[in-house]
């Protein structure tokens, strides 16, 4: 099985928690897309979306879905998205498509984060994949001084401008230990927007596709 197939097996596990007639939050990456399509196939069952990037925003138009902005919705129900790693207490890095911020803002109205995932992103400790961090223009010197300084190797993501204007810096080399004080470290930096920890409001739900099938893992 490719792992395009374990994604989409993730993906379509993740409408089991659709609430009928609800506004779903909708993540951003190749698994979101995966759920977006599948999404589709029930589109006169739920109110609409919103999504956490201008990329999803455009895929779920394409399907004919109604968008809300997120200023205009009081409730949601579930929010679905992607990881780059997730680890066993469902803590996750995010944040490889560049969407991180709008992500985290979005899973924070949201009632229940579902993650969809393939086996390859669980792991023991979080750090494997280079953290972003969405940084303000200006600050860019004095942030990566900063995330040096905390025991990474910082690195532009080069030709790359969020949604909201603003750079990445990726950083490598890291150990996570306790992903929810250095997600509150690194968002102590001035000039930082947000990094790509999910720590503090990790997953509730865990849909983790392998060979065998999809295994659900919640948050205790």
């Amino acid at each position: 099985m490719t792992q395009d197939e374990l994604k989409q097996q993730a993906a379509l596990r993740a409408l089991d928690y659709i609430v009928e007639g609800s506004i779903v939050g909708v993540g951003t990456g190749s698994t979101a897309n995966f759920f977006i399509d599948g999404l589709a196939t029930m589109k006169d069952r739920i109110a609409g979306a919103v999504a956490s990037s201008e990329a999803s925003a455009k895929r779920l138009a394409g399907h004919g879905i109604r968008l809300f902005d997120l200023n205009d919705v009081d409730q949601m129900p579930v929010y679905v998205d992607g990881a780059d790693e997730i680890d066993a207490s469902l803590a996750m890095i995010k944040g490889g498509g560049g969407a991180l911020t709008r992500e985290k803002i979005v899973a924070a109205v949201a009632d229940k984060f579902i993650c969809i995932c393939d086996a390859t992103k669980r792991v023991e400790c979080l750090g494997r994949f280079p953290l972003p961090v969405e940084v303000i223009p200006m600050a860019r010197a004095q942030v990566a001084r900063q995330l040096a300084a905390l025991g990474g190797r910082p690195v532009l993501r080069e030709g790359f401008v969020t949604d909201n204007g603003n750079i990445i810096i990726d950083v490598h080399g890291l150990q996570i230990a306790d992903p929810a004080a250095f997600e509150t470290t690194v968002d102590g930096i001035v000039g930082v927007v947000t990094n790509g920890l999910f720590a503090r409001r990790g997953a509730d739900v865990l849909l983790l596709a392998t060979a065998g099938g999809v295994v659900t893992y919640e948050r205790t």
